[in-house]
């Protein structure tokens, strides 16, 4: 449609002015998930960056509306996976570690600040492998007593912690292994811990024969 102005030149009607609701701009296009490359980027970022390994939850909360974080994860762990770090899965977090072959270049600049006592790595060990376990059920596999400052020790370096109380009698406290001890053993899970014939050969396990003659592994059910 033409109008005519004052001076009796036609110009054109007025257009109406776009607006968000028009079908050439979509809502949904401007919230719309970024290339599946440059969410990889953004989940690269974010886990160098956290100090902490970082559940697919926790990632999902820092990048955009509609990412596609576990095909991310995919993505970068299969692009790390010749390289020198590796992205890692631990429990149920994902974090960038060292790939376990060149750990020995590592060993230099390790610093040890307390050596763990025969008994903390032996309780651990039990741990480990029985989990949930009490602490009365330590020290029968034991055959000693477990001191409080043993535990406590263990649970200050955030290796284990406490598990469901048993349904029994007083309802003791259980122990059970933590998403820290994981990252530092290199595991992805319980299931992953190796096997006894390579604990023997540690010396973990020479101390407590009910352990080394057949303890089954976390999630399998113990005989009787």
């Amino acid at each position: 449609m033409i109008e005519d102005d004052a001076a009796g030149a036609p110009r054109p009607a007025p257009q109406p002015a776009q607006t968000e609701a028009d079908p050439a701009r979509p809502m949904d296009a401007l919230f719309a998930a970024p290339p599946e490359a440059e969410q990889a980027r953004m989940v690269e970022a974010v886990l160098f960056a956290s100090a902490d390994p970082l559940t697919v939850k926790e990632i999902a909360e820092r990048l955009p509306h509609g990412s596609d974080v576990p095909a991310a994860l995919a993505r970068l762990a299969e692009h790390y996976a010749p390289r020198g770090v590796q992205l890692m899965r631990i429990g149920d977090a994902w974090a960038f570690r060292t790939a376990p072959d060149l750990g020995f270049l590592m060993a230099r600049e390790a610093v040890e600040t307390r050596k763990l006592s025969r008994a903390a790595v032996e309780t651990l060990a039990i741990i480990a492998y029985h989990q949930p376990v009490t602490r009365a059920e330590i020290e029968e596999i034991r055959g000693v007593a477990v001191s409080r400052g043993t535990l406590d020790l263990l649970l200050e370096l955030d290796w284990i912690k406490l598990g469901p109380r048993r349904e029994s009698p007083g309802r003791p406290a259980t122990f059970v292994t933590t998403r820290a001890f994981l990252d530092h053993f290199g595991l992805e899970s319980a299931k992953d811990l190796p096997g006894l014939a390579e604990l023997r050969a540690a010396g973990l396990v020479g101390a407590a024969p009910e352990l080394a003659a057949g303890a089954p592994r976390p999630g399998e059910a113990a005989d009787g």
